[in-house]
């Protein structure tokens, strides 16, 4: 890695989603972050040798990647770096990972410029020793829940997620569009 100093307005954003990542950065350089922008897990994983982040954005579900893989690699040149994972399909389970691996934040999309704001200069969203209280879920969240947990053990292959589930793949599809609620 190389010897550049750290500044607290340096933000590595990383989705797939070209549009969204590229109104991102404009918004986010707007509000005074040097920010460096890629597309990929691979391209990220580069541009840490020549950008040492304060800050970073990650998709959670990129082309079949997960944001998940960046954040050891992100903490280890920067073990400061205060990192939000961004996700279409929130789920308790992606959630309660990526906090363990050391996110400090975790959003739903779509956020826009001032929510990703907001939760990047904020308290991190729980403490890693903390223990989480909920209330029951309700029963389309819980199945929520399992749908996600068997996508995650299959590395979010929706075919072979479906065949585990017992379900046809275009059922599980139609599932993942509906979104519960979230108590």
């Amino acid at each position: 890695m190389s010897n550049q100093t750290i500044s607290a307005n340096t933000c590595l954003i990383v989705d797939d989603d070209e549009t969204y990542l590229r109104v991102l950065t404009k918004a986010l350089q707007r509000r005074s972050l040097i920010v460096q922008a890629a597309n990929s897990v691979e391209s990220a994983l580069e541009a840490l040798h020549r950008f040492i982040p304060q800050l970073a954005v990650l998709d959670l579900s990129m082309n079949g990647q997960s944001g998940l893989g960046l954040i050891k690699p992100l903490l280890k040149v920067n073990p400061e770096c205060r990192i939000l994972i961004l996700t279409g399909y929130a789920s308790i389970t992606t959630a309660v990972e990526a906090i363990k691996l050391g996110a400090t934040h975790y959003l739903s999309k779509p956020a826009d410029a001032e929510q990703i704001m907001a939760a990047l200069t904020s308290e991190p969203a729980i403490d890693k020793d903390q223990t989480v209280e909920t209330s029951p879920m309700s029963i389309n969240r819980l199945e929520w829940e399992h749908i996600q947990r068997i996508l995650k053990e299959n590395n979010n292959n929706i075919s072979e997620a479906a065949r585990a589930l017992g379900i046809h793949r275009r059922t599980l599809q139609r599932k993942l569009q509906k979104r519960p609620k979230l108590l």
